[in-house]
């Protein structure tokens, strides 16, 4: 088993990326606009295609304030775009380090559940082969192994056929 997750996040590391993401959640918190899956749902999104045409549009009705209807509100299309260009700026670095975050737990995970596979498999085999105190391991392990339970209710290593 190849173990590519080998270096261990200390954990003061850990406690400071928790302090720095709930102060930028307190920092940002103050001029967030919260939305229900609906409202998320029924609104025109920007992307890469309409980001172009809302900054010339902006450009433009700043040139051409005349083609601006009077209900238009200027000042609001100001702060919509430069709020939009500033945190789409921070959502590609957000999501950047979600990736590290998201990856890098994928693949400790992944290596932990294998690990203990392979140390659950070898408890089986020693309970079965009468290994002392393997027996008392395997019964705790044996009721959270994941997967379907034996049809007998009884927990023992004869009962348990599942390999992995």
């Amino acid at each position: 088993m190849e173990n590519k997750h080998s270096k261990a996040i200390p954990v003061d590391v850990v406690s400071e990326l928790k302090d720095l993401i709930s102060r930028a959640c307190e920092l940002l918190l103050p001029y967030v606009t919260p939305l229900t899956p609906e409202e998320r749902h029924a609104l025109p999104k920007t992307g890469e295609k309409t980001f172009g045409f809302v900054e010339k549009s902006f450009e433009l009705a700043n040139q051409n304030s005349k083609l601006c209807p009077t209900y238009f509100d200027m000042a609001g299309f100001r702060i919509d775009i430069e709020d939009m260009i500033a945190l789409l700026a921070l959502s590609n670095l957000a999501r950047q380090l979600f990736e590290y975050i998201d990856d890098t737990a994928m693949v400790a995970g992944s290596e932990a559940y294998q690990a203990a596979l392979i140390f659950y498999n070898c408890a089986k085999v020693a309970a079965r082969q009468n290994v002392p105190g393997a027996k008392a391991v395997y019964e705790v392990l044996q009721p959270r192994f994941p997967g379907p339970k034996p049809k007998n209710s009884k927990t023992t290593p004869e009962s348990d056929d599942k390999t992995v």
